[in-house]
């Protein structure tokens, strides 16, 4: 089941847009990577140091991969324009430059509906919510590399009524 601390952190994540306003002390350099005098790469720095960078990776002219960098430059959360709309669909959160979680907008209403967790560097668990109630009502726990049991909510009260074991439903 699903921990307060984790539970609270989904709600204060909100997908960011995936092309912030700068912020008044950040200076951007723009890099044009494809020779098409366009830039497809932006870079921010805020006192030289690198803060985010945004790139444009099918040169339609908009930032479809945003990435944020902590005080020592390490990245510390990505978020991707998966299907070329404007919008953030998947967002990667990372601790000392490994990857943690990530979230996933699968209906396009801006808010996480899979959370994805990762324990060393290895996936640990996911979660979904499959009805757009805003609650979990789908858990995977993995262990070695497989799926160990499932949960399922099947009365909407947050909580697992079910589980299995085995392969995960589709």
């Amino acid at each position: 089941m699903k921990k307060p601390e984790e539970a609270q952190a989904k709600e204060e994540v909100a997908p960011q847009p995936i092309r912030p306003e700068p912020a008044a002390n950040e200076k951007v350099t723009e890099k044009d990577t494809n020779g098409d005098q366009k830039p497809d790469v932006w870079i921010f720095t805020v006192d030289g140091r690198m803060v985010r960078k945004e790139l444009d990776i099918n040169w339609d002219g908009r930032v479809d991969l945003t990435t944020y960098y902590g005080a020592r430059e390490e990245r510390e959360r990505e978020a991707m324009d998966l299907d070329f709309d404007g919008k953030v669909d998947s967002v990667y959160f990372y601790e000392k430059g490994i990857n943690v979680r990530r979230e996933r907008d699968l209906n396009g209403d801006g808010k996480p509906d899979v959370w994805i967790f990762y324990e060393k560097g290895r996936l640990a668990r996911k979660e979904r919510d499959s009805n757009g109630d805003g609650r979990v009502d789908y858990w995977e726990y993995w262990e070695n590399n497989q799926v160990d049991r499932i949960g399922e909510d099947l009365d909407g009260d947050g909580n697992v009524d079910k589980w299995s074991r085995g392969t995960p439903a589709e």
